[in-house]
């Protein structure tokens, strides 16, 4: 897991799924507060596959992800300007965790962070998917021939099975789930907030952060 940097104040450990809509939704709130923060806030994103081997992936055309688009996430996503769909096909996450993994290694993380997301949601691309995540790291500007090594060696599959142990042992079930915190507290000290949540409660969230690491 990535360690704080020296100079933040703040720290938000976020867990999420890239194939999870309301993950998506709650980026551009996070951009927005790493940009005015500045070094001042660390964002540190961790592995959760909502539906690893042997869970079954949902049924792109049913009706338990028709009626949730048509209720909580079209609305959502209106509300917030991004331009989601919901995708043809609902790959399983693993991979697409090591390729960013890889990613983050090469100094590519945010671009590749984004690029999964926007792939899935936005262009309907199959993450699961080897070739996918090739392309896609291609655009993040990852460089191909050692995306594809780390991938089919599992180089960082360690990395994401320790992230999503560390959301057993906190208790996690679902996505998406901010800790945030003052950078070195102790994770008792964190402020928890589940779901894609206001941007207005974000903030919030981080002033009285900020007043407890004075």
């Amino acid at each position: 897991m990535p360690t704080p940097s020296s100079s933040a104040a703040i720290r938000i450990d976020v867990w999420s799924d890239y194939v999870c809509p309301f993950c998506y939704l709650e980026l551009p709130a996070l951009n927005r507060l790493q940009r005015e923060e500045g070094s001042a806030l660390e964002i540190v994103w961790h592995a959760f596959e909502l539906r690893p081997e042997p869970k079954p992936t949902l049924d792109p055309h049913g009706e338990y992800l028709r009626t949730t688009w048509a209720r909580s996430v079209y609305p959502m996503a209106e509300e917030r300007g991004l331009a989601l769909k919901l995708p043809p096909v609902q790959p399983r996450s693993r991979l697409a965790f090591q390729a960013v993994a890889h990613a983050r290694e090469q100094g590519r993380f945010d671009a590749m962070h984004e690029a999964l997301f926007r792939g899935f949601f936005e262009q309907g691309r199959d993450i699961g998917r080897l070739e996918v995540l090739l392309e896609l790291g291609k655009e993040a500007g990852v460089e191909e021939a050692g995306l594809r090594d780390a991938l089919e060696k599992g180089t960082h599959l360690q990395q994401v099975l320790d992230d999503e142990r560390m959301a057993h042992d906190f208790g996690i079930t679902g996505v998406p789930i901010m800790l945030m915190r003052p950078a070195g507290a102790p994770w008792e000290q964190s402020v928890a907030l589940r779901g894609a949540v206001p941007e207005a409660q974000l903030r919030a969230a981080l002033a009285h952060v900020r007043t407890q690491g004075r």
